[in-house]
């Protein structure tokens, strides 16, 4: 994993093109990014968060900034009152006992499977699928 302006970039390696790929995460939006050696794919996270945030200035928009520490998580109502009797009674908060609950679960650094979203080789790829979706769909000028 690396880090770059509180973005992060996991790579993989590609063992069909022979390339390291790699791809921001912790965002809705897709920015990849490729390279032969270490070196390559250093600058290449580096150059494709700058042409991200350089893009999002361009078109006026808000880039996604990576996890904020909130989200909503949605629970049975008999869940939501067991976590809220446990919190209670270790005089804790609620969101203290669910992040602890989480923590536990979670080991460091998962692995996540990219799946189909491979791409054709390229330096870098910066697409706005989301916030385009919402502009080319039907009834859209």
């Amino acid at each position: 994993m690396m880090e770059y302006k509180g973005y992060v970039g996991k790579v993989e390696f590609d063992d069909e093109a022979k390339v390291l790929h790699g791809e921001v995460i912790g965002i809705r939006d897709v920015v990849t990014f490729e390279g032969e050696s270490v070196a390559d794919i250093e600058q290449a996270f580096r150059d494709s968060v700058d042409d991200y945030l350089d893009l999002c200035r361009q078109r006026g928009e808000d880039p996604d900034k990576p996890c904020s520490g909130k989200f909503v998580v949605r629970v049975s109502p008999e869940l939501h009152r067991r976590l809220s009797m446990q919190a209670s009674t270790e005089r804790k908060s609620l969101n203290t006992v669910v992040e602890q609950c989480l923590a536990s679960q979670v080991s460091e650094g998962p692995r996540e499977s990219r799946a189909a979203r491979r791409q054709t080789p390229q330096s870098r790829v910066v697409a706005r699928k989301r916030r385009t979706a919402k502009r080319t769909g039907p009834g859209s000028k």
